[in-house]
C-alpha cells in the first residue's frame, strides 16, 4: 500500500504532468470503485486541472469545472496504483471490471492515467466531490506528521489520549495520525527500538525517541522518493525497508532474524533483539507482550 512518502511523490509527479491540462473524460470501469454519484462523473468533462495534492494517503486532483470547483479524490488502498499513459487508451479488452483496470482519466490529447488495482479484493476508491472534506475518510483524518504544527508536544498529547492502546495500531490509525500505514509503522518502531505492543501512553524519553524515529523515517523516505516517476516509487520503497516484508532475513542493525506476526488480514515484521529484548512475540491477535 502506498503511504505518505509515496503518495506525496506520486502527487508531485502527477501535478507536473496534469496541471493546466483539460480533461476529455473520466471512465470508471470497475463500478464498485466509484463511491459517489453527485456530482456525476460526467461533470469533470471539459474541466481544467488546477493541481494534484495529498490528504493523508488520499490523492486529490483539483479541477476548475464549468459549474465551479470539483475534486477527483483517489484512495489506492492496498493494491491500487496509477500509471501514466502517453498515447490514447486501447479499446476495452474482455469483460468490464474483471481485470486490474479500475478507471481511466483521459486528457484532451488522449494521454492520461490508468488507475489499476491488482488482486481479487477490491478496495480502491474514487470520489467526485465539490470539496475534499466531503470524502468521509478525509473528514476524519488526524494531523499530518510532517506538518510544521505536528510538534513533539502535540504527539505526546496524542499518545496520552490513546492510553493503553498498542502503539502499532495507534501509528496506523488514520483518524489519529494521517498517512502512516503498515510498512512505515514497522520501520518507525524498528528505528525507535520499540515493541509494536507497547502501550501508547509512555514515558517522556520514549515519546522523544519515537517522535524522532517517525520524523527521520518519513523524511528520509520522502527524500528518496522526491523526483521519481510513479513507475519507480514501488521499487524504491521496497528496496529501502529495514524490517517490513523481510521475514527470515537478518536485521540490518543487529543481525538477528526478522520475525513476523500474522493477523487475520495483515502481517507486521519486527526484530526481537532490537525491539522486544530478544523475546519473540506470539503470533496471534491477543498477544500482550509489552516489553
Amino acid at each position: 500500500m502506498p503511504e505518505l512518502p509515496e503518495v506525496t511523490a506520486l502527487a508531485a509527479d502527477l501535478n507536473g504532468r496534469l496541471s493546466g491540462r483539460a480533461i476529455d473524460r473520466l471512465s470508471v470501469v470497475a463500478f464498485s470503485a466509484l463511491k459517489t454519484f453527485d456530482p456525476p462523473v460526467d461533470a469533470v468533462r471539459g474541466s481544467t486541472i488546477r493541481g494534484v495534492g495529498r490528504h493523508g494517503k488520499f490523492l486529490d486532483i483539483a479541477l476548475d469545472a464549468a459549474d465551479g470547483e470539483l475534486h477527483v479524490v483517489i484512495h489506492l488502498a492496498r493494491a491500487g496504483w496509477i500509471r501514466w499513459r502517453d498515447a490514447p487508451p486501447p479499446p476495452p479488452n474482455g469483460r468490464l471490471g474483471k481485470g486490474p483496470l479500475a478507471a481511466r482519466l483521459v486528457l484532451d490529447d488522449g494521454s492520461g492515467l490508468d488507475i489499476t488495482e491488482a488482486g481479487t479484493k477490491k478496495s480502491l476508491a474514487i470520489y467526485v466531490v465539490r470539496a475534499p472534506s466531503e470524502v468521509p475518510g478525509i473528514a476524519r483524518l488526524g494531523p499530518d506528521p510532517l506538518d510544521a504544527s505536528f510538534t513533539e508536544a502535540v504527539f505526546a498529547d496524542i499518545l496520552k489520549a490513546q492510553g493503553r492502546a498498542q502503539i502499532k495500531g495507534v501509528l496506523r490509525n488514520q483518524a489519529v495520525i494521517a498517512g502512516i500505514g503498515n510498512a512505515y509503522s514497522d520501520e518507525i518502531l524498528h528505528v525507535a527500538k520499540m515493541s509494536p505492543y507497547k502501550p501508547a501512553s509512555m514515558a517522556a524519553e520514549d515519546v522523544t525517541r519515537l517522535y524522532d524515529a517517525m520524523q527521520s523515517t518519513l523524511r528520509e523516505a520522502l527524500a528518496r522518493s522526491e523526483g521519481l516517476a510513479a513507475s519507480e516509487l514501488k521499487s524504491e520503497k521496497k528496496s529501502n525497508l529495514r524490517v517490513h516484508g523481510r521475514t527470515g532475513q537478518p536485521c540490518p542493525v543487529c543481525g538477528d532474524t526478522i520475525r513476523q506476526v500474522i493477523f487475520h488480514d495483515s502481517t507486521f515484521q519486527y526484530c526481537p533483539t532490537c525491539q522486544t529484548g530478544g523475546k519473540p512475540l506470539a503470533d496471534r491477535v491477543l498477544s500482550r507482550l509489552l516489553k
